[in-house]
């Protein structure tokens, strides 16, 4: 059976930088490469972090940590009015929009725009009015998993339903919460093993340098890839340097695409090319030296050389012993 196609989310975040020009090349960045949707993230940040809250320590490695969690989101916050335009952008461009709300009034703001879908982040797997409030949409959902266990997973998944999300409407997103996220800590089998545990669809949000961990993520099963891109690493913000510039973007889908046609419907058998092949790549059996009318077939006087359009040298054992029917000269195909 032929797996859907993969939902490829270009995740622009926040690094638009507060600039909204930027954002609307943002979209067009994702809009070229391919990508299915292009995602932002919709925050209030008095409701998102207290007025004191450090920064990540990746955060300080990359902003400087000469102020704190508030300040830096507060200059990377988006109006109402921003989104809109953003949609309607997105509408010019070809592209789904799509955002990640990171509060309650955020995601009351996205699911009235009548989005068929929204997006747990990873920090927020363990806030339980936020997951109750996410479930009573009854909608499509995507569980980042960054930093949780199985445990944490499975509380998400049931507070989620019993609030009204069935869990097939439900796809789980294995996610490493570290930029760029180190190789030895992607786990990237984590994502398989989710998916059996819980009987969900599963996807991989990625932290990673470059497109090979997404890609590979796609040929295990993932039917989302998240990936983080940017219009120029250098820029300045917490998530550029993580991020894959338009040209990588562009590569990452057409080489999932690739993967996805690739990875076929798993039935074994002939293609129409190899048919094509089968031909000049197999052999025959065939005389070594000559073999009169009369003689018996022996290991020494039958062989076998390309093409396969005579006898299958799977049937060699029946053939020794048995008198020869035909004259041959060496190197002359064996008759039926």
């Amino acid at each position: 059976m032929m797996r859907r196609r993969t939902l490829i989310i270009a995740e622009a975040g926040v690094n638009h930088n507060g600039d909204m020009a930027l954002a609307h090349e943002l979209v067009d960045a994702a809009a070229e490469a391919g990508a299915d949707l292009v995602k932002f993230q919709t925050f209030s940040t008095e409701a998102l972090v207290a007025e004191d809250a450090p920064k990540a320590d990746y955060q300080k490695r990359l902003t400087g940590g000469d102020e704190n969690q508030f300040v830096m989101l507060k200059r990377l916050e988006l109006s109402k009015e921003d989104y809109f335009a953003l949609i309607d952008r997105c509408r010019d461009r070809g592209i789904g929009f799509f955002s990640t709300g990171f509060d309650l009034g955020s995601l009351d703001f996205l699911n009235g725009l009548g989005f068929i879908r929204h997006k747990v982040p990873s920090g927020e797997i363990t806030n339980y009015p936020y997951l109750k409030k996410m479930g009573s949409f009854g909608k499509e959902v995507l569980l980042s998993t960054g930093m949780a266990d199985l445990g944490e997973i499975e509380a998400a998944l049931q507070l989620l339903e019993e609030s009204g999300t069935a869990r097939e409407k439900i796809t789980a997103l294995h996610c490493t919460t570290e930029y760029p996220a180190p190789m030895d800590e992607v786990n990237l089998r984590a994502m398989r093993s989710i998916g059996e545990a819980f009987g969900v669809r599963i996807g991989y949000s990625d932290h990673t340098r470059g497109i090979e961990i997404p890609v590979a993520a796609v040929a295990m099963g993932a039917s989302v890839i998240e990936k983080h891109f940017t219009l120029n690493r250098g820029l300045p913000g917490p998530d550029h340097q993580a991020s894959l510039e338009p040209g990588e973007l562009k590569e990452m889908v057409r080489a999932i695409r690739n993967v996805e046609i690739a990875l076929g419907d798993g039935i074994k058998r002939p293609t129409a090319s190899e048919l094509r092949n089968r031909l000049v790549a197999r052999k025959s059996i065939i005389a070594v030296g000559k073999i009169k009318k009369g003689d018996l077939f022996t290991s020494q006087n039958i062989g076998t050389r390309r093409p396969g359009n005579g006898l299958n040298p799977m049937v060699m054992p029946s053939l020794i012993g048995r008198i020869s029917m035909h004259d041959y000269n060496d190197g002359d195909m064996l008759q039926p």
